[in-house]
């Protein structure tokens, strides 16, 4: 008996808003399908980072209940795929977390997500940051139109890079 292969959707050929909902972070079950999108997408962030201490990680789920940002997530047949986290404020909106399920990754879905937000707030100033040595992440965000504002180092060691793009 042969394997099936499962082929990835084609989420150019979607249309993406109607795949991508806000999430109610505040129901305890919405908030653990975040928090697991969360926890797979960012341990490939940490060894991107070769980072053995990683506060993403380590953010327990009632962050994620309690949270004041907002959650958006993009689905793929009912199965959150990716989530992007989202602090807006008046004077600029900053992309707080932008995590892809790795069984999703390269199909597209990050940019997706951030164009959403362009399109969602009407901000003069988006801002988002990632680890320096997350080459896909930097490399994403140059493409859409952000540039380089700072790095920093925290002290966890880990040498971070904020961008910003101005509509």
């Amino acid at each position: 008996m042969t394997k099936k292969k499962i082929k990835k959707p084609d989420i150019y050929k979607l249309t993406s808003f109607k795949m991508i909902k806000k999430l109610n972070h505040s129901n305890t079950d919405i908030a653990k399908s975040i928090r697991s999108v969360f926890q797979v997408s960012y341990a490939v962030e940490a060894k991107l980072l070769n980072a053995t201490d990683f506060p993403p990680l380590k953010r327990p789920l009632e962050a994620y209940v309690n949270s004041e940002t907002v959650f958006y997530g993009f689905f793929i047949e009912d199965e959150l795929a990716a989530v992007v986290e989202i602090n807006h404020e008046s004077k600029a909106t900053h992309i707080q977390s932008l995590v892809v399920d790795p069984k999703f990754f390269r199909l597209g879905i990050a940019a997706k997500l951030i164009e959403f937000v362009f399109k969602t707030y009407n901000s003069k100033v988006f801002t988002v940051e990632t680890g320096l040595a997350n080459a896909p992440a930097c490399k994403l965000y140059k493409k859409l139109g952000f540039f380089e504002v700072k790095q920093y180092d925290t002290n966890h060691n880990i040498r971070k890079i904020c961008f910003e793009r101005i509509m």
